[in-house]
């Protein structure tokens, strides 16, 4: 080395020191080597040799192995075959040219795994995993002292969800009770702030089984709902021992308290006892996963008592029903109810099979148990093992003791699902008669709708399309195989979200004039807190014990909304229940993540019936601009058209009213959707919106349905100050074409540049 390489390197050394910006920093690198070829039993000696490996492989780098022992701060093993670093980044680039090593990536830092539901209404979180400033968790800080109220089976008291770390006295407000049990020891705290129980009902019964009476949940289902709603922030919730993530609650720093009205079936006595003590007792937003044939409301116990919980200000929200996708399904349908259907999250829990002909399916599954890799299992169809004295129809669904042990030890089988008994169940018989694990495969009924499941042996549930596919290949072999690999989560899936084929949908059977459902929100695959009474599955078979679960249902979706209307409760306390509902119907999206139309669970377009005014998204609700208010009063005057006179509505209201003279069309009730099911020629409707954003003006669009002239007066709206109403007239005319065709759908939105008031337009002409 010359004098002068000498001199510039003392140059750049002592530059270096003045300037540390210029030193060399190491940063953490996955070097990613493949698979192990120690097989599926490897020993210590093995893991043992794999490590060394690693340190001759960095240290042939390096010069030193000693060097690369220090860099080296995790040896992957067991089954990947890899190690993560401490590198410079030209020492990564050196080592990405070794030979042996496939890929190398910095070690960037993701968030958290949860149940995505949340983040995937609308960026609630950052990158870092913290609530960003401009969320609605940030600006209404996480619906600090909102009172959550669930109706179901109650709830596990000791769960994480409802740790009352950090929170102060209860709300002065509160005037409930915590009911304790004298055979369960049961307790509140701050968070969990009160719990009552309801059997009179059941102790009526004589036919009933003994229960243990008590808040307690013993199945699982409200300890699910109420932390989806307002659990609190839980990091490291485990799934089935094999996930982590995060789960979290709506309104994570709501209080909650727990009705239990369920024990298997929910009672009408046990649900109003629930609203009666409930509205008295202070609470802000009732989230009811329960509900049942629609009828008139004056005979549903949740309609009724939701009535005079809205009268007191309190937001009532329903699950829609999970008996879609049969149109006419929805349930929980009164004007003054929030009722949600359910969608999708671009999450799922990939159960990849692989047929022996090299043909992949990608199916769904929450099972712990895997089979050996790439080791193929002979593949029979459950109708082609039945018992000598079972139907090959049975056999084909698996049902109990319909399978030949003979003919399926050692196997995969094949399974059809359907509705009348449980996807579970069907792997637990094919487990008991020895085979090996259970590929559960959608009728055309199911369709594409999947849900993963905590199976007791290695499964995966597949769409019907690849159902078909399956059953090609089993007939064009004598020797079909298949392999099932192990639960993988797959995030950012596409189209998201899709609506479920669970999901109950419109129209509305009591009054068509009327949307429902609302809107929709996640309701396939929610991680959230579960009872310790029971296992995962429910079944009494299921030993097996978890503190976090995951369910599917409108049940699921329900409790979403409840979250949201607790934090708009919170940011706005003036709004009614009607202005909550408006600000997230008229801002919700009717468009996946692929920037198309939502679709159902067979991929085609989803319509109003299915989703309401669409998709939830929580953030653009606090800010709405115009809004759709009802009043109480408002609610009388329908109920008016309906045919309830003045008694009628003297005992409803608890004070003298007459009906006015004029009655009401239902179609005017100022619901943020508009829809006429019965448009003979033209009609007109009228709405009034109020200002809640900034002074500004707005003008209409329309997106005509198929057919039907629309016009609107007028076509602008100008709003001087916070507050002001305004009223306009939609004008519906139907052309020829659209006569006898059915419901068709479009939208009226009004809009000032920065706000998009978003509503529904639902017609079905006749001549």
């Amino acid at each position: 080395m010359t004098k002068l390489h000498l001199f510039l390197l003392a140059i750049a050394f002592l530059s270096s020191l003045q300037n540390p910006a210029v030193l060399a920093t190491k940063k953490a690198y996955i070097v990613y080597l493949g698979g192990h070829s120690h097989g599926a039993n490897p020993t210590s000696a093995d893991f043992e040799s794999a490590t060394q490996s690693h340190y001759q492989l960095l240290g042939s780098t390096f010069g030193s192995e000693e060097l690369a022992r220090s860099a080296i701060f995790y040896s992957y093993t067991k089954h990947i075959n890899g190690f993560a670093a401490m590198l410079e980044e030209e020492e990564a680039t050196l080592i990405s040219e070794h030979p042996d090593v496939i890929s190398v990536f910095e070690n960037t830092m993701k968030t958290l795994h949860t149940t995505r539901s949340w983040d995937v209404m609308g960026g609630f979180l950052n990158r870092q995993g913290k609530a960003h400033p401009e969320s609605i968790w940030a600006k209404a800080n996480y619906g600090d002292d909102v009172i959550i109220a669930n109706f179901d089976t109650g709830v596990w008291p000791e769960s994480d969800s409802f740790d009352d770390k950090g929170y102060g006295p209860v709300p002065k407000r509160w005037r409930g009770i915590c009911q304790n049990s004298t055979k369960h020891s049961f307790h509140c705290n701050r968070k969990l702030i009160g719990a009552r129980f309801y059997d009179l009902s059941h102790q009526a019964n004589s036919a009933s089984p003994p229960v243990e009476y008590s808040p307690r949940d013993s199945e699982g289902h409200g300890t699910h709902t109420l932390s989806t709603a307002a659990g609190g922030i839980v990091r490291g919730a485990n799934i089935y021992g094999e996930a982590n993530g995060t789960a979290r609650g709506g309104s994570p720093h709501a209080r909650v308290a727990a009705y239990k009205v369920c024990w298997g079936l929910c009672a009408d006595a046990n649900i109003l006892a629930a609203f009666d003590d409930a509205i008295h007792d202070g609470v802000d937003v009732i989230s009811l996963s329960v509900g049942g044939l629609p009828y008139e409301y004056i005979f549903d116990s949740i309609a009724l008592g939701s009535f005079h919980a809205v009268q007191r200000g309190i937001t009532v929200v329903c699950s829609a029903g999970n008996d879609g996708p049969t149109p006419g399904t929805v349930s929980n349908i009164a004007p003054w109810i929030f009722t949600v259907g359910a969608s999708t999250i671009d999450r799922e829990f990939y159960s990849l099979v692989t047929l022996g002909s090299n043909k992949k399916i990608k199916g769904v599954s929450l099972s712990s148990k895997s089979l050996p890799a790439h080791k193929p299992y002979p593949l029979i169809d459950g109708s082609n093992a039945k018992r000598p004295n079972s139907s090959a129809e049975e056999a084909g669904w698996c049902y109990p003791g319909t399978l030949d042990p003979e003919k399926v030890r050692g196997k995969i089988v094949v399974c059809t699902r359907d509705t009348s008994f449980a996807r579970v169940e069907k792997g637990v018989d094919v487990l008991k008669a020895g085979g090996a694990g259970m590929i559960l495969a959608n009728s055309d009924e199911e369709g594409n709708s999947l849900l993963a499941d905590p199976h007791f042996l290695p499964a995966s549930m597949i769409t019907y399309k690849d159902a078909l596919r399956l059953s090609s290949y089993l007939k064009s072999t004598k020797s079909p195989t298949a392999t099932i690999s192990p639960v993988t989560t797959v995030l950012g899936v596409k189209p998201a979200p899709a609506m479920a084929s669970f999901s109950s949908r419109g129209p509305n059977l009591i009054n068509p004039e009327i949307l429902k459902p609302d809107i929709t929100a996640p309701g396939v695959d929610i991680l959230a807190a579960f009872t310790e009474e029971v296992g995962p599955t429910m079944l009494d078979l299921d030993k097996r014990r978890v503190r976090f679960n995951v369910m599917s249902g409108t049940s699921m979706s329900c409790p979403h909304i409840s979250g949201v209307a607790g934090l708009l409760k919170k940011l706005h306390p003036r709004w009614s229940p009607a202005v909550i509902r408006s600000a997230v119907m008229t801002t919700a999206r009717t468009r996946d993540n692929t920037r198309t139309p939502m679709k159902d669970d067979n991929r085609e377009k989803a319509i109003p019936f299915d989703y309401g005014a669409g998709h939830v998204r929580p953030n653009r609700a606090m800010d709405p601009g115009l809004v759709y208010d009802i009043t109480f009063t408002d609610y009388v005057h329908f109920l008016c058209s309906r045919g309830y006179n003045a008694s009628n509505m003297a005992q409803f209201i608890g004070k003298r009213f007459a009906c006015p003279s004029k009655t009401m069309r239902a179609e005017d009730l100022n619901y943020p959707s508009i829809t006429v099911p019965n448009l003979q020629k033209s009609f007109t409707v009228s709405r009034t919106v109020r200002n809640v954003g900034t002074p500004g003006t707005y003008n209409v669009r329309i997106k005509a349905p198929f057919g039907i002239h629309v016009s609107v007066k007028p076509q602008t709206l100008e709003f001087a100050k916070v507050g002001e109403e305004k009223t306009f007239q939609v004008r519906l005319r139907s052309r020829s074409e659209s006569v006898g065709v059915g419901y068709v759908f479009g939208g009226l939105t009004w809009t000032d540049g920065k706000h998009y008031v978003r509503s529904p337009l639902v017609v079905n002409a006749f001549s």
